[in-house]
């Protein structure tokens, strides 16, 4: 059955951010002289709440290991270490780069700690009464967006162990120091892309806290939530940035939230209860079959232990979704072969900070083996943008160039490295037959530099269990007839070895297994060349083939490519 055409475009605008960097800059430069002034410190300070009225359980899986080497004073936080030694105060001395004081503050240790048990309390209790005596009245970094956001949520999803083990003075001061966080997330604008997740966060937050003061700042919370939730999670339940991890991350504070809520015999408010459950949908397709998340625009492959703990609370053999059309997402699902393709629009405006100019990047499981992948960029890692790029994904390059790119300079301090120039207009066609799947995606990525409109046709063959690709490359504009190198690159997990055959065409591709896979093609010239994937934020060395050819740029060109298990 042939599914109708859909077309997904978001146009770009590059003209008049400067205009809007310079609003963006004197805004927060007003706001953050206020948030440091006497008053509105004073504000933040009452009503006090009474205690706590629940207690939610995070959860993100923690790290035994971690919080052994804690107790240890080693840090290890946004792919640095600072080894401290046993009771060291890591408050007053440089971190190792600004990803690791982000964590150190926003108290992405908390949750790891909390494994030691009374031990990892009380250290907990020592580590959080240092950060208060010399960060607790206001600090322009450890009080800014996002990292508030995340101290909020780890502060109160460990509230129940740390109350248990304070003394009576530090018992009080925690509720307190919560219900300052609360207010002071329900008034912040920065980042802006993160509005969904204070508002989840501070909603939580302020479910924890009893008496008067605790209802009303769950009330505000919950207004500002319903609102912000249905910006943020598109229908299908992806992620408005389009980012499989940020979607992961959002249902993670939703599900804590839901917990306080249930222990104060609350509902969850309409509209977070319905992006739960779509987060939830979306979530199972982007789940591959190692159990691990699919990475495209600015997320990473998150672990199955980690996708696991998600969707722990999901009925077992639910539905996993083919599409989302609103997402602009794929799956074919063969017997071996498992293939998810990106075939929407890069997000725009302040949601395309993490977003990659990939268009019709695919990754592709054999054997429940992640067998091709992309370079799963995301936000841990904002010295490496270059990997934003076109190249750093499983997709083709024309002419050496990307197909957009993200901002620099002054721009991208005050707005965000948002991505600008990339593919306008993406449409994909899908016919499901008994036979086999086939899928079209189409995009303009090259149009407005190069005069070629790229299209990406997969078929996956379930009968022979094999995937076919061809690449084709249409003029659609008069152009004088000169070459165009084009480059198609498959990147490779670190565990998958590749080797060119004698014949200098195919590729064979071994996972874990040692199963292997041919990936054939009729390319001019083949290679196997060095690439980065991420994995928490770090750089690791992997592999990548790049299939190379050249294309008249009046004529355009094809390419095809074939991936098949090797007998024996």
């Amino acid at each position: 059955m042939a599914n109708p055409a859909t077309v997904s475009s978001a146009p770009r605008r590059t003209s008049g951010l400067w205009l809007e960097a310079i609003g963006a800059a004197l805004r927060r430069r007003l706001r953050t002289e206020w948030f440091g002034s006497p008053l509105h410190l004073a504000l933040l300070a009452g009503p006090r709440p009474e205690g706590f009225a629940a207690f939610p359980a995070n959860p993100r899986p923690a790290n035994a290991n971690a919080g052994r080497a804690l107790l240890e004073g080693r840090f290890t936080l946004a792919g640095d270490t600072l080894n401290l030694g046993p009771g060291a105060d890591p408050w007053n001395r440089p971190s190792p780069s600004l990803a690791f004081a982000a964590a150190l503050h926003g108290f992405a240790w908390l949750g790891d700690l909390m494994t030691q048990g009374e031990a990892g309390a009380r250290e907990a209790l020592r580590l959080m009464s240092a950060w208060r005596a010399v960060f607790g009245g206001w600090n322009a970094f450890s009080w800014s967006g996002a990292v508030l956001e995340r101290r909020t949520f780890n502060l109160a999803c460990a509230a129940a162990a740390l109350s248990e083990h304070a003394e009576d003075e530090e018992a009080q001061a925690l509720p307190d120091l919560l219900a300052r966080h609360v207010r002071q997330l329900l008034i912040v604008r920065d980042p802006a892309e993160r509005a969904a997740e204070r508002a989840a966060v501070a909603a939580c937050a302020a479910a924890t806290l009893s008496g008067p003061a605790g209802e009303r700042l769950l009330d505000r919370a919950c207004v500002g939530l319903e609102r912000r939730i249905v910006a943020a999670v598109l229908p299908d339940g992806t992620h408005v940035s389009r980012s499989p991890e940020a979607g992961l991350e959002l249902l993670f504070d939703l599900i804590a939230l839901d917990d306080a809520l249930a222990q104060r015999n609350l509902e969850t408010p309409d509209e977070a209860a319905r992006a739960t459950d779509r987060l939830g949908a979306a979530l199972r397709l982007f789940t591959l079959a190692d159990g691990g998340l699919a990475c495209f625009q600015g997320g990473e492959a998150a672990s199955a232990v980690r996708v696991g703990a998600a969707r722990a609370r999901q009925e077992p053999g639910a539905a996993v979704p083919t599409r989302l059309t609103h997402g602009g997402y794929e799956r074919l699902d063969g017997g071996q072969i498992e293939v998810l393709v990106d075939a929407g629009v890069p997000a725009s405006g302040a949601y395309s900070v993490a977003a990659c100019a990939q268009p019709a990047a695919i990754e592709v499981t054999c054997g429940g083996e992640r067998l091709i992948t992309n370079a799963g960029w995301s936000p841990r890692a904002p010295s490496a943008q270059a990997l934003r790029l076109t190249a750093a994904a499983s997709t083709v390059s024309l002419g050496r160039e990307s197909a957009g790119a993200p901002l620099s300079g002054w721009r991208a301090k005050v707005l965000g490295a948002r991505l600008v120039a990339g593919a306008r207009e993406v449409e994909v066609r899908r016919t499901n037959a008994e036979a086999g799947v086939w899928l079209d995606v189409v995009h303009d990525g090259w149009v407005r530099g190069l005069g070629l409109l790229h299209e990406r046709r997969l078929y996956l063959d379930l009968d022979a269990d094999e995937l076919r690709g061809e690449d084709k490359f249409t003029s659609v504009r008069a152009t004088r007839p000169r070459v165009i190198p084009y480059e198609a690159r498959f990147h490779l997990p670190p565990e998958v070895s590749a080797a060119v055959a004698r014949d200098n065409k195919s590729v064979l591709l071994r996972g874990r297994s040692a199963t292997g896979w041919w990936l054939r093609n009729d390319a001019a010239e083949v290679r196997v060349e060095p690439a980065t994937c991420f994995r928490d934020g770090r750089q690791v060395p992997t592999r990548q083939v790049v299939l190379m050819g050249h294309i008249r740029a009046d004529k355009g060109g094809r390419l095809r490519w074939k991936l098949a298990r090797a007998e024996g």
